[in-house]
């Protein structure tokens, strides 16, 4: 009899599952995707875009620029000023040297102050510069 419940007790323990591998192996993709994923920096403005015909779709904008209405620059949800515009700009190519810059210009801000932020990505060493409008 007790030779008996011994074989059992045995046989319980081989079918428990271990689970310790499984949750490994989860928490590992886990960081992978955490570590490569790219960040949006949203500018943290709203934005009336103005039409354009000859629009052109770009999915991987990395670094988001924002000039509104009042004329105010925008990255990361905060205001820039135009002299600390070059700076932020190239601490965030830094992160990730491969991005694409996207201004996006309100329909009735000011063409001067559009002029100005292209001219900061440039010096930032931004290669891939693009202004965001609406396809019609």
């Amino acid at each position: 009899m007790r030779r008996n419940s011994l074989s059992k007790a045995t046989k319980d323990e081989e079918q428990q599952i271990d689970l310790t591998p499984m949750l490994d192996v989860v928490f590992i993709m886990l960081i992978f995707f955490i570590v490569t994923a790219q960040f949006v920096k949203e500018p943290g403005v709203d934005i009336e875009r103005p039409a354009a015909l000859t629009a052109i779709s770009k999915d991987n904008a990395n670094i988001l620029i924002g000039v509104s209405k009042e004329n105010q620059i925008w990255m990361d949800k905060k205001t820039v000023e135009e002299d600390a515009l070059r700076l932020t700009i190239e601490r965030m190519l830094v992160d990730n040297p491969d991005s694409q810059v996207v201004i996006q210009a309100d329909a009735t801000s000011d063409v001067r102050l559009l002029a100005v932020v292209k001219d900061a990505a440039m010096e930032a060493g931004a290669v891939d510069i693009s202004v965001s409008t609406l396809h019609n």
